[in-house]
């Protein structure tokens, strides 16, 4: 054997080793650990198309900004105190003297000094609105300007101009106010019908006292309703509201929200949130139903809407079984209040528990998809409802008639008249297989509350058991009326509803006509389906 130097020596004995390691590993018997995982990775690298796809993104969002806020108004309003003349006299009062706000408590204890009321402050707030015309038009939100006093509109190159209220809506919650002068900017106003899901949008306005400030998102959905929102808890409010989670906080409300081609399809309206501030979720009035609006308020100053006449929900897996649907979509008709036999549907044949699936051909998934539908078209005009009414379908052609005719019909209910107190009395009881309690209706309601008269001899819901089948679905201000499905008959006593229950296999469906009882003219119908355990 001969000698190797150690160095040789090392040399081998460290190339042996490293083959050993090799040779496992193709057997899998050792793997490698590291104590930093990324030591080894390589930097990512982002690829020439790529820097280019952001940069243009980058671009466009520069050029819609550029476009868009010269349009963009910071709108101030301001509700002043009642005259002195018209309050109601304070004993004491002498000349007020100005005290710095939070120091009111304070001041209290000096009686030598007077602490302005609050009565004597204006009642300030401020929102966003945008130009849609070189003459001064500016759309923005009802809720932004409604009973104010002063309304001031400040531009992005910080000119002021005191604006006129041109019409407001309450129901669409959208306003048009007025700027006098002649080629202000304007921004162009798209087609939210072709907008989708998914793409960029950008919301641009004054939240939070943030002038001109501009936020991205994208289109989270569309046709959005039942949102719980002030001054829209009419029955024939219309709520199609355009999702979006661009940033939208107070102050933001009447700015536009602008697609990536720079065009309005939306007013930003309101938000989804606990705390009254951002939190992931805002609502934007699509820009097709604010045109609409907004032109009958220029040209009319009042928005002239046609309507069906009904009182709407969306249909459940329990309605759409009542109604033999394989699908669970379209329109149910809850109700024809508060315009009753006036309304044009129940007119045309239409009755509470129909569900509207098809109108002049077109499909209906959802309430919202019926009204935007419906106003496309003018007062008189004739539409036709596909209507599902518990496994029969049938087709009605209904006169659409005017919307503000349901204020004025309210006042006008034949049945307003004093309840008699002398109802027959019926026995209390309870349907274990719905989960209820029930009594007859009390003269209490019925001197509260405007029951009509097919509803005075039902049954009031006294009690709801949490594990029962009408958990969440009925309150104890609610009247048990009529049964529609599966059979049809009145109820008026505990005996009608237990056969009516017991009429119905389980696991069926059992659909009742309810009145909801409310203080003055604020009660309504509707229905309700239960699926029997």
């Amino acid at each position: 054997m001969k000698n190797f130097p150690r160095a040789r020596f090392g040399a081998a004995v460290a190339v042996a080793f490293f083959s050993g390691l090799v040779f496992a590993s193709g057997f899998d018997l050792t793997r490698f650990s590291w104590a930093q995982t990324h030591l080894a990775t390589s930097s990512p690298t982002i690829s020439a198309p790529a820097v280019a796809s952001l940069a243009e993104t980058q671009d466009a969002f520069e050029t819609i900004v550029d476009r868009v806020k010269p349009a963009v108004v910071s709108i101030h309003v301001a509700k002043y105190a009642q005259p002195v003349s018209q309050r109601t006299p304070q004993r004491g009062r002498g000349q007020q003297q100005q005290i710095p706000p939070g120091l009111e408590d304070f001041m209290k204890q000096f009686g030598d000094i007077q602490v302005p009321d609050q009565n004597d402050m204006p009642r300030e707030g401020s929102g966003s609105g945008f130009i849609v015309s070189k003459d001064g038009y500016i759309l923005t939100n009802n809720h932004v300007v409604a009973g104010m006093d002063r309304v001031q509109v400040v531009l992005v190159d910080k000119r002021s101009f005191t604006a006129k209220v041109i019409g407001r809506d309450a129901q669409t919650d959208v306003a048009v106010i007025k700027i006098e002068g002649n080629n202000f900017p304007t921004v162009p106003l798209g087609d939210d019908l072709t907008s989708r899901v998914g793409q960029w949008v950008l919301a641009v306005g004054n939240p939070l006292d943030l002038d001109f400030t501009v936020t991205a998102g994208i289109i989270s959905a569309k046709g959005r309703s039942r949102l719980p929102l002030p001054g829209t808890q009419d029955q024939y409010a219309i709520q199609d509201f355009i999702q979006t989670d661009a940033a939208i906080n107070p102050g933001n409300s009447g700015g536009p929200l602008v697609n990536i081609r720079g065009e309005v399809i939306g007013i930003n309206s309101a938000i989804a949130s606990g705390t009254g501030y951002y939190a992931g979720y805002g609502f934007a009035i699509p820009m097709g139903l604010a045109r609409q609006v907004m032109n009958d308020l220029i040209e009319y100053g009042e928005v002239r809407r046609a309507i069906v006449g009904v009182s709407l929900d969306e249909v459940t897996p329990e309605d759409a079984e009542a109604a033999g649907m394989k699908e669970i979509r379209g329109a149910k008709v809850m109700s024809f209040d508060p315009l009753g036999d006036a309304s044009p549907a129940k007119r045309a044949g239409l009755e509470e528990g129909d569900i509207i699936i098809a109108a002049n051909g077109k499909p209906i998934d959802q309430v919202s998809t019926l009204q935007r539908i419906i106003r496309g078209f003018k007062i008189g005009q004739t539409v036709t409802l596909d209507v599902q009414r518990f496994g029969q379908r049938k087709q009605f052609s209904v006169k659409l008639g005017e919307a503000k005719a349901a204020v004025a019909e309210v006042a006008d209910r034949g049945d307003s008249g004093t309840p008699s107190e002398k109802a027959e009395p019926v026995s209390s009881g309870s349907i274990d297989k719905l989960g209820l309690s029930v009594a007859p209706v009390t003269a209490a309601t019925l001197r509260s509350a405007n029951v009509p008269a097919a509803a005075r001899t039902g049954l009031q819901i006294t009690d709801i058991a949490q594990r029962g089948a009408a958990w969440n679905k009925v309150g104890t201000n609610e009247i048990i009326d009529e049964e529609l499905f599966p059979a049809k008959r009145d109820i008026k006593s505990v005996a009608d509803l237990q056969q009516a229950v017991a009429g119905v296999k389980s696991g069926g469906v059992i659909v009742l006509k309810l009145y909801t009882i409310g203080r003055g003219n604020t009660g309504g119908t509707r229905t309700v389906s239960l699926r029997i355990p």
